[in-house]
């Protein structure tokens, strides 16, 4: 089994930067966007494994590109976890109505428990 792909959808360079790098340590293929239009077409282009989403994006929200992806066949299979800052209920309820598979507030993970969600996920 070769390496799994992960896209990485954040706006924020730091961010972005940080958990790219930790997926590459770990040995994942990783994909970036940083709008949620953007991660659209990287998905469609590269079929990730997995996707690791903010919900806060420029272009089009997170909510928006995980609505998408579940709504299209070629696409709705891929787990998303979303990664945000967002901590209202409602928002964690809709996203796991819309079909996220995980919810992570970035404030309460460090990279490397989200890397071990992913590994979890990944291996089911």
């Amino acid at each position: 089994m070769g390496s799994k792909k992960i896209l990485v959808v954040e706006d924020d360079s730091f961010l972005l930067s940080m958990y790219s790098t930790k997926l590459n340590l770990e040995n994942f293929k990783v994909s970036t966007a940083t709008t949620g239009l953007q991660a659209l077409k990287v998905v469609a282009k590269d079929q990730p494994d997995l996707i690791l989403l903010d919900l806060n994006l420029p272009e089009m929200s997170g909510f928006d590109v995980l609505d998408n992806l579940k709504k299209d066949v070629g696409t709705k299979d891929i787990p998303v976890i979303v990664l945000t800052n967002y901590s209202q209920k409602e928002n964690i309820d809709k996203c796991f109505a819309l079909g996220a598979v995980d919810y992570l507030i970035k404030a309460h993970f460090v990279p490397a428990e989200v890397v071990d969600k992913i590994k979890k996920i990944l291996n089911k």
